[in-house]
């Protein structure tokens, strides 16, 4: 029988991965806007903060290169998934605390102009989806086209390949 799960898996690590690059792409051009993108959750030290903003778009692209490659997927299902999870907390944070901020997700950010609203639900809603799709990519590594698949790097887990020749060889005899 042919399982869903491989595309299913594909399609998350792809979703997710669009979104990474993206979001580290819009960053990467303007890392001090990145840095007080972070500074305004007012969570990290100066220091801290700043090298948040400095490597955030680093990281969100490689993560995102490695998920739309499919090399070490379950490992950056996990990264992809606690950045997702931090970003959560960090937005559900500035909400309770009452700042007016953007959340700087995708460039930009900082405190917001006189009359705007932030977002923040919509921010967490998208964010805790995409934490979801982290964590069904690490639990389910690394589904279609994938080079973990290629390079052997999945050990001790059936490779979706052999699972379809199994059945078209299984579905040719019972033809005959």
């Amino acid at each position: 029988m042919i399982s869903a799960l491989p595309w299913v898996a594909t399609v998350s690590r792809l979703v997710l991965a669009g979104v990474l690059i993206v979001a580290g792409w819009g960053k990467i051009g303007t890392p001090v806007l990145s840095v007080q993108a972070v500074e305004a959750y007012e969570l990290l030290p100066k220091s801290l903060a700043t090298a948040v903003g400095y490597g955030l778009p680093i990281l969100e692209i490689v993560v995102g290169v490695l998920l739309v490659v499919g090399l070490l997927t379950r490992a950056a299902g996990v990264i992809s998934a606690l950045l997702m999870l931090a970003f959560v907390i960090g937005i559900a944070s500035a909400w309770a605390r009452g700042l007016r901020i953007d959340c700087g997700c995708f460039g930009g950010g900082g405190q917001l102009a006189a009359g705007v609203e932030p977002d923040y639900l919509i921010d967490i809603l998208r964010d805790f989806g995409l934490f979801g799709l982290g964590v069904f990519v690490a639990l389910f590594p690394p589904g279609r086209f994938a080079l973990d698949s290629v390079l052997g790097l999945t050990p001790g887990e059936e490779s979706y390949d052999e699972d379809e020749s199994d059945d078209e060889e299984l579905q040719e005899k019972e033809t005959y």
